[in-house]
């Protein structure tokens, strides 16, 4: 276990392994979640089971051999909504061609994460912006859990308004909603899991779905969907700001988690640390350019990896155990189909709840910064649109500059989402 450096690190194996354990129970979820979210584009939903599984593997062990850090990756939430709902869904592009969207991004994060433009580009854009993302994001993959849970629905004279809370499947989603956020607030460990659990067992017992014929089989494979992206469409002009939305989104969770996780463990404090910081981005970008191959969306760090932290994983082989303890699942393929989606989407409300409290830390002093994050934070969920949020807000931010006489106090890389948005929105 030297490769871990164990001793110097204050550690031994059996607390890693716990840590570990720890993990893996806490985000357990995306399993589900990520293959059904995924699945409305008409992908098959065994294949995305064995993707998704496949890359919460092979990103998390790559990190933990790589960056020797106790930080687990998989499929990211809200980005994998983004791609459903509005990229395939919303704007009628093929699943194949978002997927080289994902790969082609993910090539650029590679390119990102070991050259200078990463220091960059998280220094040019306004923190207070990322935060306004995170929480844009958040009300959007929020908005779908209650669209798709028909907790809220389509009205021809209002646009949306709420649904019958009277029907049973509503009242399973409800119900998972209300576990969801108790087992949250009582910071139960691996609380969506059991949320989940809870919610499909008493699903099953009242016949809203039907119970498994069967526990266990063999993985599904992943031929329908590995390999079949397609990168070539992804060469035109009015893919440029989606592929940045992918780049830039995956880039701020990570950095996101990473700087939370590991100011608790204190894991990138030193120099060692900053190295190890560099190479836990560079397993990020390495498996979110593969994740494009395998057939799902960017990975990124995951926040509950904190879990195990706090159970004392601070080396790599706290990752290396999730990665291990992920292959699992594998054989369990007719339970996950089992679960009602409305089981699963109250876990995506939740997750948006908590990416919206982001809001709380941004400074509403600044006018700009005021201004656009209305925008952002509202144009998401509204265009149904991460990208359309986030460029309605640089210009909305670069208006406000020039209107309050601060046109020199614009980033660089905020004029150029200025920019973007006037092609695409004007001239496009």
């Amino acid at each position: 276990m030297d490769v871990f450096q164990l001793k110097k690190h204050n550690t031994d194996v059996k607390t890693e392994v716990l840590a570990g354990f720890t993990t893996f129970m806490a985000m357990l979820y995306i399993i589900p979640v990520n293959a059904y979210i995924l699945s409305t584009t008409g992908m098959p939903y065994g294949a995305l089971v064995t993707a998704t599984i496949a890359m919460t593997v092979f990103a998390t062990i790559v990190n933990g051999l790589w960056a020797n850090t106790p930080i687990a990756m998989s499929v990211g939430m809200g980005l994998n909504a983004y791609f459903s709902f509005g990229l395939v869904k919303g704007m009628g592009i093929p699943w194949q061609s978002a997927l080289g969207i994902v790969f082609v991004s993910g090539v650029l994060y590679i390119i990102i994460s070991v050259t200078p433009i990463r220091k960059w580009l998280i220094e040019t854009i306004p923190m207070d912006i990322k935060r306004a993302v995170s929480a844009g994001i958040g009300a959007f993959i929020a908005f779908i859990a209650l669209e798709q849970t028909k907790i809220i629905v389509a009205n021809e004279s209002t646009l949306v308004t709420l649904g019958n809370l009277k029907d049973s499947s509503v009242l399973l989603a409800l119900f998972g909603l209300v576990l969801a956020i108790l087992f949250t607030l009582k910071k139960y460990k691996g609380a969506f899991v059991l949320a989940i659990f809870l919610t499909t067992l008493v699903a099953w017992i009242l016949g809203i779905a039907p119970t498994p014929k069967a526990f266990i089989s063999l993985p599904a494979s992943m031929a329908p969907i590995a390999f079949k992206l397609d990168i070539a469409s992804v060469f035109t002009l009015s893919m440029l700001p989606i592929v940045l939305i992918f780049l830039l989104t995956d880039l701020f969770d990570t950095l996101g988690t990473l700087a939370g996780v590991g100011m608790r463990a204190k894991l990138f404090e030193d120099a060692e640390g900053s190295k190890n910081l560099q190479k836990t981005i560079e397993a990020d970008a390495m498996a979110t350019m593969v994740s494009g191959l395998a057939g799902v969306t960017s990975t990124t760090a995951f926040i509950e990896s904190a879990a195990g932290v706090e159970e004392g994983g601070k080396t790599g082989l706290t990752a290396v155990t999730v990665g291990v303890l992920f292959l699992l699942p594998l054989f369990f393929l007719p339970l996950f189909e089992a679960i009602p989606s409305n089981a699963i989407y109250p876990i995506l409300v939740v997750i948006g709840i908590m990416m919206f409290s982001e809001l709380q830390h941004i400074d509403y002093t600044n006018e700009a910064t005021k201004y656009a994050t209305f925008f952002i934070v509202m144009g998401m969920p509204l265009t149904y649109s991460i990208t359309n949020g986030l460029l309605l807000g640089a210009l909305v931010y670069l208006l406000v500059s020039v209107i309050m006489g601060k046109a020199k106090e614009i980033s660089p890389a905020m004029l150029i989402l200025a920019l973007a948005g006037v092609l695409i929105f004007f001239i496009l």
